[in-house]
């Protein structure tokens, strides 16, 4: 899980996205971004789905 935890966090952080961005968009607190980051919770298939969605949306959003 650690792994996840650390993507989530590097890919966030390539897109130049802050958490609060992120949790905006997830619909989520930004603690629960962090707790996702640091490995405290686990984000389930469901989620890890909507992160790669909003990261991608992201990333073509900042390309305009």
């Amino acid at each position: 899980m650690r792994d996840i935890s650390k993507n989530i966090k590097q890919l966030r952080i390539k897109k130049k996205m802050t958490q609060d961005e992120l949790s905006e968009v997830l619909f989520v607190t930004r603690q629960t971004v962090s707790n996702y980051e640091t490995g405290k919770s686990r984000p389930d298939i469901d989620m890890l789905i909507k992160i790669s969605e909003a990261l991608a949306k992201f990333a073509e959003k900042t390309k305009k």
